[in-house]
């Protein structure tokens, strides 16, 4: 990894690998799927593509987004499937490869921690680098769009 794309959710800045993401889109419409796990947020019609929704707000363990804040869809794919992560707020893309990469510090919560590979320690910041799989590995099965 040495392009990552970022978003803020919470207090946190994440980022993923920049090839795993597949664009940013602004709010769409979220179809509720009934009785799925509460971070899936529900479906999303990308151009004819369905795609699930994961509120990461609710995935990483923070409380719900406030009512008037829009999300913004940050649409990866893994392992060729596309699916919609809800985030609070885009970044960029940073070049990390000259930064330290180091294991998640304690500091962190432990329900953030799990889903993460490693952080970067930028000037200002720490940067969280998301595990993509782990991240759709909802409730211990990867969750794809029907």
């Amino acid at each position: 990894m040495s392009q990552l794309s970022t978003f803020h959710v919470g207090k946190y800045l994440f980022g993923v690998d920049v090839s795993l993401v597949q664009e940013v889109v602004r709010l769409q419409q979220i179809t509720p799927v009934p009785l799925a796990a509460p971070e899936i947020a529900g479906l999303i019609n990308l151009r004819g593509e369905v795609l699930t929704a994961i509120d990461l707000r609710i995935r990483l363990g923070l409380t719900p987004a406030e009512a008037t804040r829009e999300p913004v869809n940050v649409v990866i794919r893994v392992d060729d499937e596309p699916v919609s992560l809800l985030v609070d707020e885009i970044g960029g893309v940073l070049e990390v490869s000259q930064v330290p990469f180091e294991q998640t510090p304690s500091t962190v919560d432990d329900r953030v921690r799990d889903l993460l590979l490693g952080a970067y320690t930028l000037p200002d910041r720490l940067l969280l680098a998301l595990n993509a799989r782990q991240i759709l590995d909802v409730g211990g099965q990867e969750s794809r769009a029907a």
